[in-house]
């Protein structure tokens, strides 16, 4: 093949391409020489010499099209109603492809004669009026605008009318593979006819087919849905609204262009269930109270379809959820009962958050709704006008499982249980009194050696400082590290002790604790007169530790200690756990049987209502009996005659309920003063952060603060401002009375 421009004769070339043509939209056979040859007839035609004919070429061209559209047009209508739809489709498909191949034929004068009009390729692409201007046009693009004008422009509306009564009457469960492929085929004629556009390429097959196919629906369904709701209940309903948009969306999955599912989705739920969310929510509300789960997944997957939808179905079980956690949770609350408690929270937490994971798929809407009803459970005041019980009560449920007493517990279920605590946890309102509280039987525990473990305990430290930060678990981390501490420098005066040769007679372990991380007063220091034994022992450590640290200072809480006793009067060996005071009193009995109450009293030198509890615990558990001694009107006297199956045992603790009180009063007043401190500090830290604040952004920052720790009250935050502008740490702006200004 010569690329040479040369003489042509046109009309020679054209009736050879005619006859082609016409071959191509008949779909008959043509040999792959003619075939290649006339690509070679098409390139001559554009650059003949000394006059190209590509206009010419492009002007027969579509001349041999529309004729060739029209006599199609022609046919078709000539066909019956009931085939109407089958010719035009079988037609379609034979000129569509007819089409495609007369595009790659033409394809040199696509490129060279048609882009160098005045009317390029972009302008066309953006200008309306090219829609009517076909002499602009790309072959393939033309055969397609051709036939949308003359075929689909003259049979649209008996097109429209055929396609969307079959449509509605074809059975998507059984619809035999003919009829769907003639009207899926039919109603992607209208999308490709406009396919070439790169702007609006849908807005032909929108207003010919999408729009009448919504409108038709619409009124279908509503029509639908008065019918079902007649006849059948709400939760029949449902069922059968659900399954009937399953087959809406295969519907449009064999028949519609995949733009049209979100609109087909959305006119379907307007009309099935928006319509009726008033009486679908109230059957949520019936299914909830009777948790019949199941079937409400199938109305919440309709729900969610709907604004407001999921909501409303959320509200329903917020309010049962709270009930539930409210009928168990009072019960043992009032009780007193934190095992009780902690189970009943965990067990309302367990069920619902399974319950949403099953058959909600964890909606996050379903999952804050558990979220608020859990807070409002663990954080009731059953009581008016007193404090929240749920911190405390957590408390003691993690002292119980943390005791050396919780036996039958392995490390693994341990760590279980522990971290399942933390999910209360996070759930606190008050959880710098769930702190306060735990740091105080923290050191109980670990005074009296009562942990299961030491890695427990930092295993539950670690948990709460992920969940509130480092500064709110500092002081308990500290308290361990004084326990570590505290055996070496126990092991240092041992082995101080064998060097010097002091001798004490007895084993002996002083914890030695900062004062500032651990909650213990200093202020009612007890008086009391402790046997020479023991004073020896503690002032000979006290010298030890001054020469290894000469600028602190010791102070001896002797209230808070104990001490194993090995009884050796008794015909066999027992070993007794008991408080300090209650060895003070016992040791004394090593000088006499029989002491009078306040001969005893005064040789210990101990308070009268804090004498008495000693004494009766100790006579209580039948290691003193209550005698008559000779002038005195009580006295007690050592039981030579103890005896019990057991070998180690424990006097119990003489607890005053009134102290007990007073300790939990002190408590609370020591979380509120932490608390006013806290909120100056955060009111400063806010300030000096942003210089100039408006009253309610500086309230607002200032609760963000405060959100891992309390929910603080605005009052407390408008005293705390107050204090603060007295102090000169901020003031207000001048000329605003509700602006701050923070002083450097």
């Amino acid at each position: 093949m010569s690329l040479t421009p040369k003489i042509v004769n046109f009309d020679e070339k054209w009736n050879e391409l005619q006859s082609t043509l016409k071959k191509l939209f008949t779909l008959s056979n043509i040999s792959r020489k003619v075939w290649n040859n006339h690509f070679s007839d098409v390139y001559a035609l554009c650059v003949a010499y000394p006059q190209p004919f590509g206009d010419r070429l492009y002007d027969e061209t579509k001349t041999f099209l529309l004729d060739h559209v029209k006599m199609l047009t022609s046919k078709i209508m000539e066909s019956s109603r009931d085939e109407l739809v089958t010719i035009y489709y079988s037609t379609w498909l034979k000129y569509s492809l007819g089409v495609r191949h007369l595009h790659c034929l033409f394809l040199y004068l696509n490129l060279h004669y048609v882009r160098s009009q005045s009317c390029s390729r972009v302008h066309f692409l953006h200008d309306e009026i090219a829609e009517y201007n076909p002499e602009c046009m790309e072959i393939g693009e033309l055969g397609l605008v051709l036939w949308k004008k003359e075929v689909i422009t003259t049979l649209k509306d008996t097109l429209k009318e055929l396609l969307l009564d079959g449509i509605a009457s074809i059975n998507v469960h059984g619809a035999s593979d003919s009829n769907r492929h003639v009207y899926q085929g039919v109603v992607e004629s209208f999308v490709c006819v406009e396919e070439y556009k790169r702007k609006d390429n849908l807005k032909f097959y929108e207003d010919v087919f999408e729009g009448p196919y919504l409108e038709r629906c619409g009124k279908r369904f509503k029509l639908e849905s008065g019918r079902m709701l007649q006849n059948a209940d709400v939760s029949q309903y449902v069922e059968s609204v659900w399954r009937m948009l399953e087959e809406e969306r295969r519907r449009c999955e064999w028949f519609l262009h995949r733009s049209s599912l979100p609109k087909v989705e959305a006119v379907f739920v307007g009309c099935m269930v928006a319509d009726h969310l008033a009486l679908l929510l109230e059957e949520c509300h019936s299914m909830v109270q009777r948790e019949r789960f199941r079937d409400l997944r199938t109305m919440y997957l309709l729900l969610r379809l709907v604004d407001g939808g999921v909501e409303g179905l959320a509200s329903k079980l917020l309010e049962h959820v709270k009930m539930k956690g409210l009928e168990h949770a009072s019960a043992s609350v009032e009780e007193n009962d934190h095992v009780q408690f902690v189970c009943d929270c965990l067990g309302l937490h367990e069920k619902y958050i399974g319950v949403i994971g099953e058959f909600f798929a964890n909606d996050k809407c379903l999952l804050d709704a558990l979220d608020k009803a859990c807070y409002f459970v663990v954080n009731k005041r059953h009581v008016p006008n007193q404090n929240c019980k749920s911190p405390e009560m957590l408390t003691k449920y993690c002292d119980m499982l943390l005791r050396k007493s919780c036996k039958g517990l392995s490390d693994a279920e341990l760590e279980e249980k522990l971290g399942k605590c933390m999910i209360i946890f996070r759930y606190l309102d008050e959880k710098d009194v769930f702190q306060n509280c735990y740091s105080r039987m923290l050191a109980k525990r670990l005074i009296h050696q009562l942990s299961q473990s030491l890695d427990a305990e930092e295993a539950m430290i670690d948990k709460l400082k992920q969940a509130c930060g480092y500064e709110f678990t500092s002081k308990l981390r500290k308290m361990l590290t004084d326990v570590k501490l505290s055996r070496d420098i126990n092991r240092e005066f041992s082995e101080h002790s064998g060097k010097e040769n002091v001798k004490l007679g007895m084993g002996f372990f002083v914890h030695v604790l900062q004062a500032a991380s651990w909650p213990m007063s200093q202020v009612s220091l007890t008086a009391v007169s402790l046997p020479s034994r023991l004073e020896t022992a503690l002032q000979s450590f006290g010298r030890f530790y001054h020469n290894r640290f000469s600028s602190r200072k010791l102070t001896f809480l002797h209230q808070h200690g104990q001490a194993e006793v090995k009884l050796n009067y008794l015909g066999k060996q027992y070993v007794v756990t008991m408080q300090m005071f209650q060895l003070a009193i016992l040791l004394q009995f090593e000088k006499q049987d029989t002491w009078s109450c306040p001969e005893l009293q005064g040789a210990t030198q101990l308070a009268g209502d804090l004498f008495a509890r000693l004494a009766g615990s100790l006579a209580d558990s039948r290691l003193l009996l209550r005698a008559e001694a000779p002038g005195s009107p009580s006295a007690l006297q050592l039981n030579l005659r103890y005896a019990s199956k057991r070998t180690r045992l424990r006097v119990p603790a003489a607890v005053c309920p009134r102290e007990s009180a007073r300790e939990l009063e002190r408590a609370r007043s020591s979380v509120e003063e932490d608390r006013k401190l806290y909120l100056l500090a955060a009111v400063v830290r806010v300030m000096k952060s942003r210089k100039v604040l408006n009253h309610n952004a500086l309230v607002q920052g200032v609760l963000a603060l405060c959100r891992d720790k309390f929910t603080a009250d605005v009052c407390m935050i408008k005293k705390a401002i107050e204090s603060l502008i007295e102090k000169q740490y901020i003031e207000r702006t001048s000329g605003s009375s509700d602006e701050y200004s923070y002083i450097a």
